[in-house]
């Protein structure tokens, strides 16, 4: 392994966030457990759902054990509503291939692998981190099957997601938007979680808002919403 010399490492680690305590987290903790709601139901899921999808500013908010399995539901809602229900033992985007963001965590990128798609991987604009437009637009011209776009918006930076949704619709694809560590950020005026078709939002221990575990799917429709609660 080459190892490069002339650059020498930090002396202090940059952390990527820190977890702030606010002094109610235990009395909600205590609460959960004196009441026996230990399972994935209860009235603090019921109220953090209700405060994602009021702050986000979308209809409804499931919360799931973490953002991957609501990415995970992400793609299997957008693989059965662009090519219908899989058969069993099949994934929703079997054979298909899909755009994803190429400067991300892999689990992004594993759901749409675990439902049978082939990641294609779109590169990054260096003013933002975040997908590239141009080379969106040109990966469709390359692949003008393409039906799915799976876009993550890096260290909460939201990238030209205005752009990317006029893509995505100019070639009548859908688009999940990968919002984990970007919930409570905005594009001009627009918040981060509403410029997908489907969204996911992280609850995990370095993002913006933790539960140390968790995430939401974020959607505008009812018929989602209720099928990701009977999936619990």
């Amino acid at each position: 392994m080459y190892i490069r010399k002339d650059i020498e490492p930090f002396k202090n680690k940059i952390w990527l966030a820190s977890p702030t305590m606010h002094g109610e987290e235990l009395k909600y903790m205590t609460e959960a457990y004196e009441t026996n709601w230990m399972s994935t139901v209860g009235e603090n899921i019921n109220e953090v759902e209700r405060i994602a999808a009021e702050k986000s500013g979308m209809k409804y908010a499931v919360g799931l054990s973490c953002c991957t399995a609501a990415l995970h539901l992400c793609c299997k809602l957008a693989g059965e509503r662009l090519y219908g229900r899989a058969q069993i033992s099949h994934g929703a985007l079997e054979g298909r291939r899909v755009f994803c963001s190429d400067m991300t965590f892999n689990a992004t990128v594993n759901p749409v692998v675990y439902e049978g798609g082939i990641p294609v991987f779109i590169d990054t604009e260096e003013s933002s981190w975040n997908m590239d437009p141009e080379a969106l637009e040109r990966a469709f011209e390359l692949y003008p099957e393409v039906k799915l776009v799976v876009c993550a918006e890096l260290y909460g930076f939201p990238g030209d997601m205005k752009r990317i949704r006029e893509i995505c619709d100019k070639h009548g694809a859908l688009l999940i938007e990968d919002a984990a560590e970007a919930m409570g950020a905005e594009l001009n005026g627009i918040k981060c979680g509403t410029f997908g078709d489907y969204s996911a939002v992280s609850y995990n221990g370095n993002k913006i808002i933790t539960g140390s575990a968790g995430g939401c799917l974020l959607t505008n429709d009812i018929e989602d919403a209720a099928c990701q609660v009977t999936t619990r």
